[in-house]
């Protein structure tokens, strides 16, 4: 017997069961899935053919039809009633998959049409957050208020691994160099350029251009290691010959990173349009200060990232496509 507890697959004619998209290649339906289905859960063709209000005979012609496709015997008729077969069993749990996503994407177009929403779940890296994220959530808002949307900003190894665990729709950010890029669908939309913040009054303001040796004295705030803002600024230290800072916070927090440049000496790399937003009148003000340096910190550009093969839902398709505007 054919083991498809867990994945199973049928080579009959080359379709795989555990592959929904190839099962529907094959010349398989969303009827012949209903029928499967039916016959799941009544154990009787006369019964499914009344779920599918069709005659027994054609009810058994549409189980003949299956079985040329696959090339497998999908039920056993048994004296009183009908028993799926492994391979009736695995097409009826992969059938019912997909007659659920059909039905959640009929509902989902639905509530679009309606302005009742949807939901989707992106992550995002801080820049293009609040470069690109935060503008088009604003236009989805006024047209679809009733969308739920959930924003995660963490560092793109985190994404990454939340996106193939399919917590995300989509997100923004890079392709950590440990996964294989070949996972993901990814177009580059943006380079992030960063800077050094620190609190207004600091004893490098007002100083005019730093050279990179003053700045190794002082304390400072940077993303854990492994981040590529971090990478790209250590990258700086070591090829000017540099040594690196002596005391150093690790934090993937903005807001911790914000308060600490505020209320001490310490200095910190982050992203240029968060500085401005941040130094600007609807943010704090003029609390901290970008320190004018010689050099430029060009961080490697971050890309809207998918999971290959995974079809985005109508809401996570409109956020999508609504991000992609931003940068046109």
């Amino acid at each position: 017997m054919v083991d498809i507890q867990n994945d199973a697959r049928i080579t009959g004619s080359s379709v795989r069961i555990s592959d929904n998209e190839t099962l529907l290649r094959s010349g398989l339906k969303l009827r012949h899935m209903r029928m499967v289905v039916a016959l799941e859960d009544h154990g009787q063709i006369s019964a499914a053919a009344q779920v599918m209000n069709i005659s027994q005979p054609a009810a058994s012609r549409m189980i003949s039809e299956i079985e040329d496709i696959l090339g497998v015997q999908i039920c056993e008729r048994l004296p009183r009633g009908i028993r799926l077969t492994p391979y009736g069993a695995a097409l009826a749990r992969r059938g019912r998959a997909i007659l659920l996503e059909m039905q959640q994407v009929d509902r989902e177009i639905s509530d679009l049409k309606s302005g009742k929403g949807g939901s989707v779940a992106m992550g995002a890296v801080t820049a293009p957050a609040i470069e690109l994220a935060v503008p088009a959530i604003r236009k989805i808002r006024e047209r679809y208020p009733r969308i739920e949307i959930s924003v995660q900003i963490e560092t793109s190894a985190v994404l990454a691994r939340e996106l193939l665990a399919s917590r995300h729709d989509f997100i923004v950010a890079r392709v950590p160099d440990d996964l294989d890029p070949r996972l993901f669908e990814s177009r580059i939309i943006g380079i992030e350029k960063a800077c050094l913040i620190v609190r207004r009054g600091h004893p490098l303001a007002g100083s005019g251009t730093i050279a990179l040796e003053r700045l190794a004295e002082f304390d400072w705030v940077f993303q854990p290691g492994g981040s590529l803002l971090r990478q790209t600024v250590q990258g700086i230290f070591m090829s000017r010959n540099v040594r690196m800072p002596d005391r150093i916070l690790n934090t993937s927090s903005l807001l911790l990173t914000l308060v600490m440049v505020a209320q001490s000496d310490a200095i910190a790399p982050i992203a240029i349009d968060v500085a401005k937003f941040v130094n600007s009148e609807s943010g704090l003000a003029g609390a901290i200060e970008i320190l004018p340096i010689a050099f430029d910190i060009n961080v490697q550009p971050y890309s809207l990232i998918t999971v290959r093969g995974r079809t985005l839902s109508p809401t996570a398709q409109l956020l999508h496509d609504h991000i992609l505007r931003e940068i046109a």
